[in-house]
């Protein structure tokens, strides 16, 4: 007698041979990512979809491929990170979550290409910008956190709800002084600054781009030239702010004036100030919480929407650091439990390593 199995059968009809294709994606890709994450079997019967595969991976693999064909029903072709992202959903049962990203269309590009948030941290992160005076969006590389942002800034100003966009960033990633560098003061802060204007220039182009300069109404320059002003009816980013210091993640944030708004990014995880300086962005976030205005949203690699690589690297320095807080831990409750006062074996140990042999 043949053993009992747990295999099932789903299938998913899409109805026409078009959706059908959007469903696969270029070369079966879309298909061969859900075989792949879940086990199963996938074949096609005309425009129907065929899975098979043990209950629980039949009936997941069967939920993201609906989605697909719904994403495909409302105009989307879906790539390859939409249906890691889905797969990622659906194994937390919230694939329905998908359709709320592709419903919403946050400002279209100067080539005309729509700009849509691919994920529900960076759905979550442009809904807090709009309704907040002040959003701080903490997470790691790669998950457009000043894109947004400056996609945001273009469509208030083209919209007239503000004057103008000012740009910001503290200027210390190499180490370097801007008197140091030649040229006049945009030739110096330029190098600094040109994850910025790669943004802008894909919003608006270069000749629109190059007019809203001319009269004004795009600003971009270093943190340090923000002191003594009033920013009144604009858009204002402060990008890579992890790097700023708490003394000027104040002196910013109290420039904000009637009628505008501010958008705080950085990445925690990768400061570049030097002593060992605290943050001011860690500092700010963590002290405004809870206040009136003011939202603070925090990424993960789960947002990251650069090639995925960037995802798994991402995930691996997290992993170390987790490794090494769980490490300190350990060796805290190790000294504890000897009765040896919190930070004293560090203090012991290095009395010992100073003393003449």
């Amino acid at each position: 007698m043949a053993a009992k199995t747990d295999v099932t059968v789903r299938k998913v009809q899409t109805g026409h041979v078009d959706l059908l294709q959007k469903v696969l994606g270029t070369f079966d890709e879309n298909l061969n990512i859900i075989v792949h994450e879940t086990g199963v079997n996938i074949r096609l019967e005309g425009t129907t979809v065929v899975i098979t595969g043990k209950e629980e991976y039949a009936a997941l693999a069967a939920t993201v491929v609906e989605n697909l064909l719904r994403l495909a029903e409302q105009g989307e072709s879906p790539d390859k990170g939409r249906v890691e992202y889905l797969l990622e959903l659906a194994h937390e049962g919230r694939a329905g979550d998908i359709l709320k990203l592709s419903s919403g269309t946050i400002a279209v590009t100067a080539k005309g290409k729509p700009v849509k948030c691919k994920t529900m941290g960076q759905k979550r992160y442009v809904d807090c910008i709009k309704k907040s005076d002040v959003t701080f969006g903490i997470g790691p590389a790669g998950t457009g956190k000043t894109y947004l942002a400056v996609c945001l800034a273009v469509q208030e100003l083209k919209q007239h709800r503000v004057e103008k966009i000012i740009l910001t960033r503290p200027a210390v990633e190499a180490g370097e002084k801007l008197g140091f560098l030649p040229g006049d003061l945009q030739e110096k802060v330029d190098p600094y600054l040109r994850p910025l204007y790669d943004a802008l220039y894909e919003m608006l182009g270069l000749d629109s781009y190059a007019k809203y300069v001319e009269r004004g109404a795009i600003e971009i320059a270093p943190l340090a030239y923000m002191r003594g002003r009033t920013l009144s009816n604009a858009f204002i980013i402060l990008d890579e702010a992890q790097n700023s210091t708490r003394e000027q993640m104040k002196m910013f944030l109290t420039r904000l004036g009637d009628g505008s708004r501010m958008v705080v990014t950085g990445d925690i995880t990768q400061i570049d100030l030097p002593d060992g300086r605290r943050s001011g962005l860690i500092h700010a976030a963590k002290l405004l919480e809870g206040t009136e205005g003011v939202s603070c949203v925090y990424l993960t690699d789960s947002d990251v929407v650069r090639n995925p690589m960037v995802m798994r690297i991402v995930k691996a320095y997290e992993q170390e650091e987790e490794q090494m807080y769980a490490a300190k831990d350990r060796k805290g409750a190790a000294a504890e439990a000897a009765g040896v006062p919190q930070g004293a074996e560090e203090t012991l140990k290095e009395g010992t390593d100073g003393k003449e042999q």
